[in-house]
């Protein structure tokens, strides 16, 4: 597996974006389809509780936003302002968690329509079968909501993986770029950290899982950003892992 022992690895923990999907799929697929259907969503759906909930937490956000200096647009209880403030948060590639929640419904709403199926490259279906007989663990750690994880997985081009997937990390557990964050991972899993491979297409991840000792892989796949040299093993593909 790259360098590392596979025979020690039993848990195998991904990123999603430039790893097992491509980044254009996120940033001209999903993203525009949130923004476009933002408005029709919370049209239909402000009064369901997990709608209110997170328009709760987006103003909690914005006053967070603010006391950080940041100037967002103001928002009042109309949705056209709870609008232009999402599209802000957007525009600026907010990795907050009420616009992930929010985003996440909108995208449920998308895959349950057929308008949206979830992007995965070639390799990944073939590797999570693999993986899977050889009675490996297969995780996801992602800034995206857990629930947008599961709506990709589990209606991509290529059917349903979710059955392989055992568990799903977003950033709640904690920010991607500490490796108190990956500790956490391992022990939820009941795993040693060693045991543990993940695979991603940022290096600042990976030195935070590799400081938590995690094995590490830096995922090159085409359209990914350049990434600073590093002592990470590189793929560019899950058979590269076999």
């Amino acid at each position: 597996m790259s360098g590392i022992a596979a025979e020690n690895i039993r848990g195998i923990l991904l990123d999603i974006e430039g790893t097992t999907t491509s980044i254009s799929f996120v940033y001209d697929v999903l993203f525009p389809y949130a923004r476009q259907h933002v408005r029709e969503f919370l049209q239909n759906h402000a009064g369901n509780a997990p709608v209110r909930e997170a328009l709760a937490r987006l103003r909690e956000q914005h006053t967070a936003d603010v006391a950080q200096g940041l100037s967002p647009p103001a928002v009042r209880a109309d949705v056209d302002t709870v609008i232009v403030y999402v599209n802000w948060l957007m525009d600026r590639d907010s990795k907050a968690e009420p616009l992930k929640a929010l985003q996440g419904m909108i995208w449920e709403e998308g895959y349950r329509r057929s308008e949206v199926h979830g992007h995965i490259y070639t390799d990944v279906p073939v590797a999570f079968e693999r993986w899977h007989q050889e009675g490996k663990i297969i995780a996801i750690f992602s800034s995206g909501s857990v629930l947008a994880q599961k709506l990709l997985f589990g209606a991509t081009t290529a059917g349903n993986l979710t059955p392989f997937i055992t568990e799903y990390f977003d950033t709640t557990t904690g920010p991607k770029r500490q490796a108190e964050s990956y500790r956490k991972i391992a022990r939820s899993l009941s795993l040693a950290p060693e045991q543990i491979v993940f695979v991603s297409d940022v290096v600042e991840e990976l030195d935070a899982a590799a400081a938590a000792e995690m094995n590490t892989l830096l995922c090159v796949r085409p359209g990914n950003h350049p990434q600073p040299p590093s002592q990470h093993a590189l793929i560019h593909s899950f058979d590269e892992m076999a």
